[in-house]
């Protein structure tokens, strides 16, 4: 399952990550929650491993010696299982030279080469995009930097990191922290939240991280399990939902939690700097506002909107919507308005400035019912204004045409990702779109190529040139990499002998492949008849 997606900035990634080498420092932390966890665990085993003493000691069973029964085997000593775990240790010729220097069949690389290489096939270049997937997979979270090179429309995963628990949200920035902090320079990082209450920041241009850069929030676990789920003025107590990095005052990172309250983190002191409570439930996103640095938007499950000045968090401007709040947007290009994007499917359309008494905002300006079901994601481009996306836990991507505030369709598409859970549209190739979902794949879709988008917004030059449509990009596969290499094998086929001969060796190829699919059928109608036959 993909349950968020960024894009990076193009040109600020490092052009060669470098690898995490742990300092003596980081060793010590490293062992010393090792042996909490341990000790941890062992706790948690000796309270659910507790056996009754009064069976222990009953007659009937003293004779079994329960206590000892999984130390050794009867007759046995500690001389022979030291020899049957030594059992090959004398096998001769296994390793006949000494030194691999003196083993012809080993070639040593040139020095430095090996390096070379894998600095090679780990270099970003400044034409390349990044986009950064979080994703699940059998109860495993991590964070998957895939690099889109759009000459070649190839999508690969570059490298990752191991989160602790499902990821909800994921925000790129790119100031400095952690160990890299007061560096010179803009780096490149992602703040991670999840169903832990804490957020993680880690470094992308460092690849083998085994810790993140900075952790926001309290990582002592007896103090969250007690506390679970009650809001707490300095750290959130509940799983992160959503994250919003300030661009106007960079160090600055909002959050919003399902323990009810907003907060704001100061990224130098990694410390929470202010708590806002103004939700009374799980507060699903916060947007930082583009223009006006210390104004923000947050939406929730208690079905309200709120706009505020961060430094003001009294003055709060409210908005009532029909159902949970999912996702909410500024409008970059008419900043006084906003999205916000519900679990009934619809889409709401607001003027801040239109406040009624009482500090309750008034109707929208329009509502759009985009989707069947949930609207978990939108999106709107960069540059061309009225042009807005929706994901949806129906299936489907649309794209919008808003112009005029007369909201009308453009195209429907079902992208195969399962349940629709981000779109988003890529800052520096805007007419790029990546989307995730339930199935666990993510995909790449072009719109510049799309006819009904070309048609809405493109000029009249665009719209007369006939452009085929590009397939959609995603990350290959190994049944892709096998079709490759026949594709590959073909080719040099009829290279060498010509294309009769190629077209005769792929028709023998299939019919082979067919040959197997009957055998295994066949196979499997006989193993159904002898069941049968059995009964």
């Amino acid at each position: 399952m993909i349950s968020a997606l960024a894009w990076v900035r193009k040109g600020a990634a490092a052009e060669k990550p470098t690898k995490y080498e742990m300092t003596e420092e980081e060793y010590a932390r490293l062992q010393q929650v090792a042996d909490e966890e341990i000790k941890e665990a062992k706790r948690e085993i000796k309270k659910k491993s507790k056996i009754d003493a009064s069976i222990l000691n009953d007659p009937a069973l003293k004779d079994f010696n329960l206590e000892d029964y999984d130390d050794s085997e009867p007759g046995s000593s500690d001389d022979d299982s030291e020899a049957r775990v030594n059992v090959f240790s004398n096998i001769k010729g296994l390793s006949y030279y000494q030194d691999d220097d003196e083993d012809p069949y080993l070639k040593k690389p040139a020095d430095g080469e090996d390096d070379d290489e894998e600095e090679d096939e780990l270099r970003i270049f400044k034409s390349d995009s990044i986009l950064l997937v979080a994703k699940t997979e059998d109860d495993i979270s991590n964070l998957e930097v895939c690099v889109f090179e759009a000459e070649s429309d190839n999508l690969f995963v570059h490298h990752d990191f191991m989160l602790p628990a499902f990821p909800l949200a994921v925000e790129w920035l790119d100031y400095r922290v952690g160990r890299k902090a007061g560096t010179e320079g803009a780096g490149s990082y992602v703040a991670v939240g999840t169903f832990e209450p804490r957020i993680e920041i880690w470094d992308l241009d460092t690849i083998d991280s085994s810790y993140p850069d900075a952790v926001l929030g309290c990582t002592d676990k007896k103090k969250l399990r007690k506390g679970r789920g009650k809001p707490h003025a300095e750290y959130h107590t509940d799983a992160i939902m959503g994250l919003s990095w300030n661009t106007n005052v960079r160090n600055l990172l909002a959050s919003s939690s399902a323990d009810t309250t907003v907060k704001l983190w100061d990224l130098n002191a990694a410390k929470c700097v202010q708590s806002y409570a103004h939700h009374k439930s799980k507060v699903q996103a916060v947007k930082w506002h583009p223009t006006e640095a210390s104004v923000m938007l947050t939406g929730g499950y208690d079905r309200r909107v709120a706009a505020f000045d961060s430094r003001a968090p009294a003055a709060v401007n409210w908005w009532q919507v029909s159902a949970d709040v999912e996702s909410v947007m500024w409008d970059v290009h008419s900043p006084s308005h906003f999205f916000v994007a519900t679990e009934d499917g619809t889409v709401r359309y607001y003027d801040i400035r239109n406040v009624g008494q009482g500090k309750t905002g008034g109707d929208p300006v329009y509502t759009l019912v985009a989707h069947s079901e949930a609207l978990s994601s939108m999106d709107q481009h960069p540059r061309i204004p009225g042009l807005l996306i929706t994901g949806s836990a129906d299936e489907t991507v649309k794209v919008w045409d808003i112009r005029d505030k007369k909201p009308s369709m453009v195209i429907s598409r079902n992208l195969d990702v399962g349940n629709v859970f981000a779109a988003r549209f890529c800052p520096d190739e805007p007419m790029l779109v990546a989307v995730g979902g339930s199935n666990g794949e993510s995909r790449i879709w072009d719109l510049s190529t799309n006819a009904q988008v070309r048609a809405a917004f493109g000029s009249a030059d665009i719209r007369a040139a006939p452009v085929k449509e590009k397939p959609l990009v995603r990350i290959a596969d190994d049944d892709d990499e096998d079709a490759d290499e026949d594709d590959t094998r073909e080719a040099v086929i009829a290279e060498m002998y010509g294309e009769d001969v190629a077209g005769a060796v792929g028709e023998v190829s299939q019919d082979d492949d067919d040959d197997d699919e009957d055998d295994s059928d066949q196979s499997d109608n006989d193993s159904d008849a002898s069941m049968a036959s059995d009964k």
